[in-house]
């Protein structure tokens, strides 16, 4: 069952990180509305998937990142059969790649 997630405090959420300026006010907002535990886990899976895109294996990712086998597969799923969030995001990164 999918969860819908759109609704007007997830509205009011990426309001307030579309209005983020640089890295230092992400920085600043981050650290004030997540835990250092739920950045990291967002950070690391993001660094999954743009190891993945690289054509890494799980192995390399795993002791790189140290994620699990099985957070490693659900980022696959997500690439693969996801909405291409990450892929859209890569796209717009200075170099336009994933690594």
């Amino acid at each position: 069952m999918s969860k819908n997630i759109r609704t007007a405090a997830v509205d009011h959420l990426f309001e307030a990180i579309l209005s983020l300026k640089d890295s230092e006010e992400c920085y600043t907002f981050f650290e004030d509305i997540c835990t250092v535990n739920e950045l990291l886990s967002l950070s690391q899976r993001f660094e999954v998937a743009r190891m993945l895109r690289s054509h890494k294996t799980y192995l390399e990712i795993a002791e790189k990142t140290g994620a699990s086998t099985a957070t490693i597969s659900r980022v696959n799923r997500s690439l693969n059969y996801g909405n291409d969030g990450y892929d859209m995001v890569f796209s717009r990164m200075k170099d336009g790649k994933p690594e």
